[in-house]
């Protein structure tokens, strides 16, 4: 059965749920429940609710407490968050975050405290390159592995020379180097790197550079209502047709009702698509559907999977949550059957998972191909992966 405990922020009293109890499995779920990201903190713990349902509630034979901490999208409230739920809440597993920035605040004291921490979201490449950790795993993706593919896919689509444009943050310039790798590697050419000012939105200027430059195509990132307005934007300045837009799958996942059809023939490359066709996702879209009244997302997904390692790991220790060792490497081992496609843990506990070329079609990210098979984040700096 499920517990659930609500905390609204760090100095906040539980407001809903059960009392704990002694024998519980605690996990501790630090995700955005308001502001900008909420809805994606709430697909997440979708997802990692349905997973533990599916096995009957239970954790390794135990009862489940879910201790959700709202960390608002806030770093520097996050080694606070943090220590409120590992030292003071004593969760057996921290689940978060959505936000690179709370991700850093989150790493640091999972490292000083040797806290086994899932992040369900977080792409920033450090995660596991340089501040890698035996306790530290991620279910989700690295900057690197979202965009590196998309280089080699649009070299194969006759595209030499291409210009790159992304918001002026970490995970923009993450995002823009990983394509720009890749494109490099198959023979193109980057004929100008644009950053733009994080977060605002005012894109015509560099379009009507763009315009001028006639590169073959244009690599973005941009996710949410920048995503929104970029592509919008792009399709409004009538270049779409002679310089092909291509992008970091965030740009068009979650965004497109919005976009409507300025988003059509945007090519993107990400580690899921609703329309990907195999046994696993068409099950888990309609038990999503079924339990929560909306088709699943990425996020759900992610969470999912978070869900689906803790009950393969937690059975293989027969809940047992004392002996971290043994949990850390029975959680390094798990095979998850995805509804994104197979995939397990490198040896810097990220996903090794397939990539999808996606083109958006009237109104949904259809798969084009497998863009990459089983990538590998290369952990560059990482102990663990040397």
């Amino acid at each position: 059965m499920f517990r659930q405990i609500a905390f609204v922020g760090v100095a906040a009293t539980m407001v809903s749920g059960a009392a704990l109890a002694e024998d519980d499995v605690k996990l501790g779920l630090m995700l955005p429940y308001t502001g900008t990201y909420a809805a994606l903190g709430e697909a997440i713990t979708n997802g990692i609710e349905l997973a533990i349902e599916e096995n009957g509630g239970k954790l390794g034979g135990r009862s489940v407490n879910l201790m959700r901490l709202d960390s608002e999208a806030k770093p520097g409230k996050a080694p606070q968050n943090m220590n409120r739920l590992v030292n003071g809440e004593g969760a057996d597993v921290i689940i978060g975050p959505v936000h690179s920035g709370v991700a850093m605040g989150m790493i640091k004291i999972a490292r000083q405290e040797g806290a086994i921490t899932i992040i369900p979201n977080a792409g920033l490449n450090a995660a596991t390159r340089q501040f890698c950790a035996p306790n530290i795993f991620r279910t989700s993706f690295s900057a690197w592995q979202t965009a590196y593919p998309m280089g080699k896919m649009a070299y194969d689509r006759g595209y030499r020379k291409i210009a790159t444009i992304a918001w002026n943050y970490s995970f923009g310039k993450e995002s823009l180097e990983a394509f720009e790798e890749g494109f490099k590697a198959a023979g193109g050419e980057i004929v100008k790197q644009f950053l733009t000012p994080f977060p605002k939105v005012e894109f015509q200027a560099y379009l009507t550079e763009i315009a001028s430059l006639k590169p073959d195509a244009v690599f973005a990132f941009y996710a949410g209502g920048g995503a929104v307005k970029f592509v919008k934007d792009y399709d409004a300045a009538g270049i779409k047709n002679a310089i092909p837009l291509l992008g970091s799958g965030f740009m068009t996942d979650g965004t497109l009702d919005a976009q409507g059809p300025a988003a059509e023939g945007v090519m993107t490359t990400l580690h899921y698509a609703a329309s990907l066709d195999n046994p696993k996702n068409k099950s888990f879209q309609k038990a999503y559907q079924d339990t929560y009244g909306k088709a699943a997302d990425i996020y759900a997904v992610q969470g999912y999977d978070a869900g689906q390692m803790l009950v393969q790991a937690l059975d293989a220790v027969k809940g047992n949550t004392s002996d971290k060792d043994a949990l850390i490497k029975a959680l390094a081992a798990v095979k998850i059957d995805s509804p994104r496609g197979p995939w397990h843990f490198s040896k810097a506990h990220n996903p090794v998972q397939n990539m999808y070329l996606r083109e958006v079609k009237n109104g949904h990210n259809v798969v084009v191909q497998v863009a990459a098979e089983a990538v590998d984040d290369p952990a560059t700096g990482c102990v663990m992966a040397q």
